[in-house]
């Protein structure tokens, strides 16, 4: 098991954004992560979502900030990351 620091907390699980870990938003935050900019027929194309599922997880990550992977968006998104790195790499194999 992985060692538990003041930093992270003993279930990391419990420190998952819920806005970021939807799956439809999962796909648009990790397209966004990766890019300098997108548009929606980008996104559309790139996640399989369609032009009204898009906006409606568009608005929910807009709504806390993220929508544009603004510092704060780029921080939870790294943030995510660790917290399910850590979850999953508790896990015994």
């Amino acid at each position: 098991m992985a060692e538990h620091t003041a930093d992270s907390p003993a279930d990391p699980l419990s420190a998952i954004d819920p806005v970021i870990h939807a799956p439809a938003r999962l796909r648009v935050v990790t397209q966004l992560y990766v890019v300098e900019a997108a548009d929606a027929a980008f996104l559309v194309n790139r996640t399989g979502l369609t032009w009204g599922n898009l906006s409606t997880h568009l608005g929910k990550l807009e709504e806390s900030g993220m929508i544009r992977l603004t510092a704060e968006g780029r921080e939870a998104f790294r943030q995510y990351r660790a917290n399910m790195q850590q979850a999953l790499g508790d896990l015994p194999e």
